[in-house]
């Protein structure tokens, strides 16, 4: 059966092992076993990502398997969320992962699909959009993999806390994306479905205009369930499994 998946999202890290016990899960059961095309991961993959040359025996054993899902036959591919955006072809070709422009196109069984982590839709956000205009530039990531590992860790630890008290300060539809956001998406890319991550407010969201049908489809977060999408020529079916379950 021709079937792929979407996630996002997870955060993972050494403090939440359930969320990477229900990921492993995740592969063994939905990707792994079965005849999988491709699974697309939409950002925010780990937590905190500080370069390729800092690898712990969490990031390598997430490669390890996601190598197992490539051999299986399923084709992964990655888009960086504002988490991982540092991210480089080093882990990439480790993990067997293919890195993905932040917005890309594909053609989802038939139906033009534009894919993205989704941060930049969160247009009221404008103290983010300050800091990811910066970030997104081509020197500044070149320049904050230049300096030394601990001092990456330092920074790493400074902007989540920063971000964290930033965050708790702002109402939850400054955090949201903004509709005239996501119509200019769907108009830039002259698409009719769109599948993203970030807001951890999972849903599927319908547009009229012009008349045509757009479809949004959000991810969810991995903090208390697993949640994924998984799309056929025939539907796109939105899914949360609580990790107590770990059957998905």
């Amino acid at each position: 059966m021709k079937q792929s998946y979407f996630i996002a999202d997870l955060h993972l890290t050494e403090n939440r092992p359930d969320i990477t016990a229900a990921f492993f899960n995740f592969l063994d059961s939905k990707i792994i076993n079965d005849d999988v095309d491709a699974l697309y991961i939409l950002g925010d993959f780990f937590e905190v990502w500080v370069g390729d040359d800092y690898q712990t025996e969490l990031s390598k054993s997430v490669a390890a398997r996601l190598r197992q899902v490539s051999k299986s036959g399923t084709e992964v591919f990655f888009i960086h969320g504002n988490r991982d955006f540092i991210m480089r072809e080093d882990y990439a070709k480790s993990a067997s992962m293919t890195l993905l422009p932040e917005q890309v196109v594909i053609d989802l069984y038939g139906t033009p699909t534009v894919i993205l982590h989704g941060d930049e839709m969160c247009t009221q956000d404008v103290e983010y959009q300050k800091f990811r205009k910066k970030s997104r530039v081509w020197w500044w990531p070149k320049l904050m993999l230049a300096m030394p590992l601990w001092y990456r860790k330092k920074i790493a630890r400074n902007a989540r806390e920063k971000s964290k008290q930033s965050q708790a300060g702002k109402a939850l539809e400054i955090l949201d994306v903004t509709e005239d956001a996501v119509l200019a998406m769907f108009e830039k890319h002259q698409v009719t479905n769109m599948i993203h991550g970030h807001t951890h407010r999972p849903n599927v969201h319908h547009y009229n205009l012009a008349d045509k049908t757009l479809t949004r489809t959000v991810l969810g977060d991995w903090y208390e369930q697993g949640s994924y999408l998984r799309v056929t020529p025939e539907q796109q079916k939105l899914v949360h499994t609580p990790f107590k379950s770990l059957t998905f």
